[in-house]
């Protein structure tokens, strides 16, 4: 039987996309998610500033980290180096109503993807551009000369949609989004912030909050983190860090516990919300019962956190990495 999408109350009010609160001309289009190497060999990645939401999650426990931007608003035109899906991924894509992109992925989520998209009664619908699982789309990406396999995987974004649509998938969006909140004027702004996320190695990240623009400058083994399609700075207008556990469940793949309905045992744990240049603490939720609930975030009140309009990136620390906000007045 068809599982229900998480419609729930919309978060925001007008045409505005469910996740940035921003008003733009595809605001109720379908979310595209599309998985993207953290591999020091293809830095800067292609598409993160133009996503409306992007998700930077361990790949292995206490080693490299693999993302997800989420798009809504914005069509850039590429996105790669597009890597292999992980299970726990899937989950997350789902709650958001995102059709997945990827190159494959691990057995574990070859499992989960072979039973079928949303329309037969499978977890999520998905574009595999391998075409080794689930809905099977090699002609939908290319590999892209003069950088070695594997992080060679690219994709046009334009590309993506038709092929979304050739898949006969709904193409109208139907997640109920994150609420918001009016930014903060200038003057209620502090000075600046730095912000740590420990990852291991070369996979940390740092923010430093830009009080003229309301924004977080992001940095990667302490590189400014450039759109490869744009020169842009990757710079989020909010930054919220849950604190998940990641364990190795066979060779190189993981778990991390933030909802899979197969796996997880814990469905809630620490958050911590970096909005308008202050820290907020409080907790994130996502129920395993369905693949398609959302990930809740809440404050220390038990109120869904309302973020500033724009982007939000979502980074998953494993207990005991770094977290360090120092700000500045």
């Amino acid at each position: 039987m068809k599982e229900k999408v998480d419609m729930g109350a919309p978060a925001n009010s007008g045409n505005v996309s469910p996740f940035s609160g921003l008003a733009c001309a595809n605001w109720n289009r379908r979310p595209i998610a599309v998985m993207e190497a953290a591999d020091l060999s293809v830095r800067p990645d292609s598409g993160f500033s133009d996503a409306d939401l992007v998700l930077e999650m361990p790949a292995i426990t206490a080693s490299i980290t693999r993302l997800m931007p989420v798009y809504v608003c914005n069509d850039p035109p590429e996105v790669g180096s597009i890597r292999s899906t992980r299970h726990d991924y899937i989950a997350l894509a789902a709650g958001w109503n995102a059709i997945l992109t990827h190159w494959g992925g691990s057995h574990f989520a070859a499992d989960i993807l072979d039973k079928g998209t949303l329309a037969k009664g499978g977890a999520v619908d998905d574009l595999d551009l391998n075409g080794s699982m689930g809905h099977k789309a090699p002609e939908c990406g290319f590999r892209k000369e003069g950088i070695p396999a594997p992080d060679n995987g690219f994709a046009k974004f334009s590309t993506l949609l038709d092929c979304a649509q050739k898949a006969g998938y709904d193409m109208t969006d139907k997640f109920s989004g994150y609420p918001h909140q009016a930014e903060a004027p200038l003057d209620q702004r502090p000075v600046g912030g730095h912000l740590r996320v420990g990852f291991a190695g070369p996979y940390a990240v740092d923010y430093d909050y830009d009080k003229a623009t309301n924004t977080y400058l992001r940095s990667w083994n302490k590189v400014a983190d450039l759109d490869a399609n744009n020169q842009k700075r990757n710079a989020p207008k909010n930054v919220a860090v849950v604190i998940a556990t990641s364990e190795q469940i066979e060779g190189q793949y993981n778990n991390v516990q933030i909802g899979d309905p197969q796996f997880d045992t814990v469905t809630e744990g620490d958050a911590y919300y970096y909005i308008n240049g202050q820290e907020i603490k409080g907790r994130w939720k996502k129920d395993k019962s369905s693949w398609n609930t959302k990930l809740f975030m809440y404050d220390s009140n038990g109120q869904e956190v309302k973020f500033a309009p724009g982007q939000i990136w979502v980074e998953v620390l494993e207990p005991g990495q770094a977290l360090k906000w120092t700000p500045q007045q």
